[in-house]
């Protein structure tokens, strides 16, 4: 089965804990709901001038699958993508 990475949490060394029946990675992850405390970009990598995937708004949720070097990756629930997120605009949901 084909995953898409734009949609579906699966790199090669982790993946999101419920795409397990669909992709092998060595490592999974269950996703830890944060929201969003102001506007952030969702990036489609790590660095600060990569692609703007979606802009995230306060409020909105974001499925944090890894915390690195205060860079968060995950999934934005509304919007359905895949992508990175400066953890400093984040907090864990209540």
């Amino acid at each position: 089965m084909r995953i898409d990475p734009r949609t579906d949490a699966a790199r090669r060394d982790l993946a999101d804990v419920r795409l397990a029946d669909r992709v092998f990675a060595p490592h999974y992850a269950a996703p830890v709901p944060y929201v969003v405390i102001a506007a952030a970009p969702l990036r489609a990598a790590k660095e600060a001038d990569a692609e703007v995937l979606a802009q995230l708004a306060p409020g909105e949720v974001f499925e944090m699958l890894e915390l690195s070097a205060g860079t968060a990756w995950g999934r934005a629930p509304a919007s359905g993508l895949v992508g990175y997120v400066d953890a400093a605009q984040l907090k864990v949901a209540a």
